[in-house]
């Protein structure tokens, strides 16, 4: 309908906008800040570029306060103005999943509007007006930090669903329990919930991580240390070295070895590397001497130009072939639906890691290899 533009030059797109969104990066500095650099910039561009009014919002994920920081900047650039437009700034935190992102859009869970006057609430509410009328999504209309806190808290708090589970597998482990069946007795009870309730290798990405850092240092900045955070990321990293060590358990020696990894995007429906675990896992096996094989519907090229003495492989049979063990990292359908036999008869030694709980562990075990999952007990 001729109502979608394209520029690459930020003065342009501000002169005719009402509202502005800034969907800019917000990576992790050393220390587990968030870079807002980016943000900053956008924030002095439409201090000298917007049109009479304009609504700013942040909807990239920044820490409590950016806000007022923004308002600072912009009031701070506008001083040799001589006619200075009107900008206001409102938070809108974005709570898409990476590979549904449209989906997710058009039928949100909740739309969360940090406005600073009645006029920021209307301008908002304009640009969602089509999708709360056809979906009836929530809306939280709340100030602008609490917005912002709000998305670094859900974000921090999968994750912690997250770790607890996967500290539970590992407990489920020494006893002889089974995660899966724990899991779902948890799930039932209205008051948990089984979403974030699968155990595996961990989390990985581009939000979790980087968000609970940025909370994490949030909270020690104003003197509060949250140390469930601490221990989060602990227990995340903890879950892939857990692969490591069952597959020197297994193998014994690593150097010489050869292993299969099917899966290097952090999630399936995405080719993102950023912090995945198989990348990580990859990357290990490499440094202990192992010819590692990688398989992955779409992010081959990409991994190969990050790890370039990996062997890739389109076809995951091809990757397990002749491998003294394969472990899966990324629950890709063509991964899952893998013949358990077909895949072991490939398989110079019959041991499979089973990182995201996905095969039936009777039918791999059947097949005659030695399955391990994670939280299941070796079969």
């Amino acid at each position: 309908t001729g109502r979608l533009r394209f520029t690459t030059r930020t003065e342009e797109a501000l002169d005719v906008a009402d509202v502005a969104f800034i969907c800019v990066g917000t990576p992790s500095r050393a220390d587990g800040s968030p870079d807002l650099s980016f943000v900053e910039h956008v924030g002095r561009a439409a201090a000298r570029h917007s049109n009479e009014s304009l609504l700013l919002v942040e909807k990239s994920t920044v820490p409590a306060a950016t806000g007022d920081r923004l308002e600072r900047i912009i009031a701070l650039e506008q001083q040799s103005l001589p006619s200075p437009a009107k900008v206001q700034v409102a938070s809108n935190p974005e709570f898409l999943r990476e590979g549904s992102a449209v989906e997710d859009t058009l039928h949100p869970d909740r739309i969360v509007l940090g406005v600073p006057t009645e006029w920021a609430a209307d301008e908002l509410r304009a640009v969602y007006r089509t999708v709360i009328e056809e979906t009836g999504c929530p809306v939280v209309e709340t100030d602008r930090t609490t917005a912002e806190l709000i998305k670094h808290a859900s974000n921090a708090f999968l994750a912690t669903r997250l770790s607890f589970i996967n500290a539970v597998a590992r407990v489920c482990d020494k006893v002889g329990a089974d995660v899966e069946t724990v899991a779902e007795g948890m799930g039932h009870d209205a008051r948990i919930g089984h979403a974030f309730l699968r155990a595996g290798i961990g989390y990985g990405g581009s939000c979790f991580p980087k968000d609970v850092d940025a909370f994490a240092h949030l909270a020690a900045q104003v003197d509060e240390p949250f140390r469930i955070l601490e221990e989060v990321r602990t227990v995340n990293h903890q879950q892939r070295q857990h692969v490591i060590d069952l597959l020197r358990d297994e193998l014994w020696h690593l150097e010489g070895k050869r292993v299969a990894i099917l899966g290097a995007s952090f999630k399936p429906d995405t080719d993102d590397l950023r912090e995945a675990p198989g990348m990580w896992i990859a990357e290990r096996l490499l440094a202990e001497g192992v010819e590692v094989r990688l398989s992955d519907p779409v992010a081959l090229p990409a991994a190969k130009e990050a790890l370039p003495d990996v062997v890739v492989h389109d076809d995951p049979l091809a990757a397990c072939g002749g491998a003294h063990a394969v472990v899966l990292t990324t629950e890709w359908p063509q991964h899952v639906r893998l013949d358990p036999a077909e895949l072991v008869a490939t398989l110079s030694w019959p041991v499979v890691i089973d990182g995201r709980n996905a095969w039936d562990p009777a039918a791999v075990s059947a097949a005659g290899a030695r399955y391990h999952g994670i939280g299941r007990g070796r079969r």
